[in-house]
């Protein structure tokens, strides 16, 4: 999906270098006109998302499952449009058809809610009387999902636009904090009103624009302490872990950070760091 998102992203900027101003024109919105094609390029996969959740019709499906002594077979009832719960959302349905049921992730977060195991929140033994979807594959970094992914990164490389065409400390902040809140607005009125609620496993155009904004607010955060009141030194941490960001993902979503801080013990395996 970073991958993905990354590349989209980086054409569109570079195929439209010289279509660009150098100097803004004076005006709040003026920096959103010279990027026009950033944000088309966002909008087009907001739209393939939307209409794509909204309009495609999930059929009734089935899946295996195999132990040991037995295989089972298992019978998804939807038939429906635009649902968003775990059973029959678009998101899965794409990944089913484009992918194939049997290359998709088996054990979703979907099996940690109550209507699936009496250990929730955390993971545990399905419930004899759970629905089928409780049983059924999902990937949480599906096709679908992946492209509305791309109007994060089209939001991202707007804060680094900021960063580039306004030199004044007000003016950047200006920018950020304006967007973000807006986008922090959008995503809570959506969620609340049970509209498009927040949802990372369907990335969700308000997880879009909560995570998005929630971003820009953190960001503004440490430019504050860090380029304008100058605590570099607190945050040099910070900093290494910035610019080695694949790195720490790769090691904190694989546990070789945890098994490596384990590795440290005194006397005893159970005096671990």
């Amino acid at each position: 999906r970073i991958a993905l998102v990354y590349f989209i992203v980086a054409v569109i900027e570079t195929l439209t270098t010289k279509r660009r101003p150098t100097v803004l024109e004076p005006g709040y919105s003026s920096i959103f006109t010279a990027y026009c094609w950033q944000w088309l390029g966002g909008f087009v996969a907001f739209f393939i998302y939307m209409t794509t959740t909204y309009s495609l019709y999930v059929p009734d499906w089935s899946f295996v499952v195999s132990t040991d002594s037995e295989t089972t077979q298992y019978t998804v009832k939807c038939g429906m449009r635009g649902h968003l719960g775990p059973a029959c959302n678009a998101v899965g349905y794409v990944d089913r058809e484009v992918w194939g049921i049997n290359h998709l992730y088996m054990y979703p977060v979907w099996q940690r809610l109550k209507a699936c195991t009496h250990s929730s929140p955390s993971s545990g033994e399905i419930r004899e009387d759970a629905p089928s979807w409780c049983r059924a594959p999902f990937e949480p970094e599906g096709l679908l999902s992946s492209i509305l992914a791309i109007l994060s990164g089209t939001i991202g490389i707007h804060y680094g636009h900021v960063l580039i065409h306004f030199k004044g400390h007000s003016e950047r902040l200006k920018q950020w904090v304006s967007i973000a809140l807006g986008l922090l607005i959008v995503a809570i009125i959506l969620h609340f009103t049970d509209a498009i609620p927040i949802n990372k496993q369907l990335y969700s155009f308000s997880y879009v624009c909560f995570t998005a904004g929630a971003a820009g607010i953190v960001f503004s955060i440490f430019y504050i302490l860090i380029d304008v009141w100058g605590w570099r030194t607190p945050f040099l941490f910070l900093e290494w872990i910035g610019m080695n960001a694949m790195l720490i993902y790769v090691l904190g979503a694989q546990g070789i950070l945890p098994a490596f801080v384990n590795g440290w013990y005194y006397k005893s395996t159970n005096n671990t760091l």
